[in-house]
């Protein structure tokens, strides 16, 4: 059995009661969290001993909504400039996802894969499109998630945008996968049922959705009401509203993640919260299209679940989660609003999800939990405990470097050096090779 010993730092657990421990380490067996106990309890010989003196020990982040292949278009120019959402996907996404091939897809995993070790986020929910590439894409990914060694649930983003062939691609490419990590059963790889978006998909297409999730145990990952031109095609060509025809379809429940909901209305918010679904938040991406601000201050109220993601704009979390602080104040012109609600949905809603899925206890350091921990450099100012720790994740952890990244049990990066067996400048040579060809088609 391996272990590591964790010494000298300041332990936060987080979870509902979150705790800050001084004068605790904690043991780390095989892929588990064995004991956080006082100091003293920890008298034997440790084959790994890592000093987290100057350092806060704390859950790996979750990142609950994202898009891997979204990497190979960072810097570019060559694209028409949008004035709405529409455009944006007509200009940019859907001219970049057709153009991705296998290697495209595995390239572009690997990228924001390798960066989340070295910004501390253990887990990642993805949301996969490539209609050129449809099958053999979540397994292609899958490889690069195991290649890097962090936690990631994956899905194919199913559209009538691309034609019949591509959307029945795309549904069996969910299922097969499904199929795979329930027989699989790996600790790393976890499945959903992905949907692009209600505008984008039929009837027919849906139900069909709905027959092939049957038996799966599955829920099913959909951007929801992201632009208001959503809600309006919905009224227009159905009557009714976004989250209603999802609901008219039985695409809502426990596992299931609405994404954005930047225009919902009251109704929508209680079917989410009567199915048990979880929205999640993404601030940056949403400012950045100019769609809106979800009311995640409403949701919360009305007792839905509302979780952190970053839509491929980052993977740093605590970047993320200060974007959200920041807009909801400004929302609500109120500089006392929304910093529990933006906070809490990334320290407490996202292992929520994440932990429907995996039930191993992501997201709290507690004895049986998954071993699943950074350690972040900080030596604090002013007094830190359970009280003022959400003030210095925002205020101060937020702008430290992550030391050391563990997942599984498995030490990814330590002292910011990453310990992953791959050749980045390579890797990084062969994206830019990717992109250019890419690039050369818009």
């Amino acid at each position: 059995m391996t272990d590591i010993l964790i010494k000298n730092g300041t332990i936060v657990t987080l979870g509902l009661e979150n705790q800050v421990l001084n004068g605790h380490s904690l043991l780390i067996e095989e892929d588990k969290i064995s004991k956080i106990r006082p100091d003293s309890d920890f008298t034997g010989s440790y084959q790994q001993i890592i000093d987290a003196g100057g350092k806060v020990v704390m859950p790996g982040f979750i990142n609950a909504h994202m898009h891997f292949y979204s990497s190979l278009a960072r810097g570019l120019y060559k694209i028409q400039p949008s004035t709405n959402f529409v455009e944006v996907l007509n200009n940019l996404w859907w001219k970049l996802d057709k153009l991705l091939t296998l290697e495209g897809c595995y390239v572009s995993a690997m990228l924001p894969l390798i960066d989340a070790v070295s910004r501390g986020t253990t887990t990642i929910i993805d949301h996969h499109a490539s209609p050129g590439a449809v099958r053999g894409s979540l397994n292609i990914i899958a490889k690069a998630v195991k290649e890097v060694g962090i936690r990631a649930s994956l899905c194919y983003e199913v559209s009538d945008r691309d034609g019949e062939k591509v959307a029945q691609d795309g549904i069996q490419e969910n299922v097969d996968f499904l199929r795979r990590c329930q027989t699989e059963n790996d600790p790393y790889l976890r499945g959903l049922f992905g949907l692009h978006a209600a505008f984008t998909l039929s009837d027919k297409t849906l139900q069909a959705v709905r027959e092939a999730a049957q038996g799966l145990d599955t829920g099913f990952h959909i951007h929801t009401a992201e632009a208001l031109s959503d809600q309006e095609y919905s009224l227009k060509n159905y009557g009714i509203r976004v989250v209603e025809r999802l609901d008219k379809f039985g695409l809502l429940g426990p596992k299931s993640i609405t994404a954005h909901c930047v225009h919902i209305d009251q109704s929508e918010m209680e079917l989410i919260q009567k199915s048990g679904s979880a929205v999640v938040h993404n601030p940056q991406s949403n400012t950045n299209n100019a769609v809106g601000i979800a009311d995640i201050i409403g949701m919360t109220e009305k007792g839905l679940c509302v979780g952190l993601g970053t839509d491929a704009m980052t993977v740093n979390m605590m970047e993320e989660v200060r974007a959200a602080l920041w807009l909801h104040h400004l929302e609500k012109n109120n500089p006392s609003k929304g910093f529990c609600e933006s906070l809490n949905t990334l320290l407490v809603n996202n292992a929520v999800i994440a932990n429907k899925y995996w039930d191993i206890g992501l997201g709290q350091l507690k004895e049986g939990n998954a071993a699943d921990i950074i350690l972040i450099d900080y030596f604090s100012p002013t007094p830190f405990d359970s009280n003022s720790f959400m003030g210095h994740l925002a205020f101060g952890l937020s702008q430290s470097f992550v030391n050391t990244t563990i997942c599984g049990g498995k030490v990814l990066m330590k002292d910011r050096q990453l310990k992953i067996d791959i050749d980045q400048p390579r890797l990084a040579a062969r994206a830019t090779e990717l992109a250019t060809e890419i690039w050369e088609n818009f």
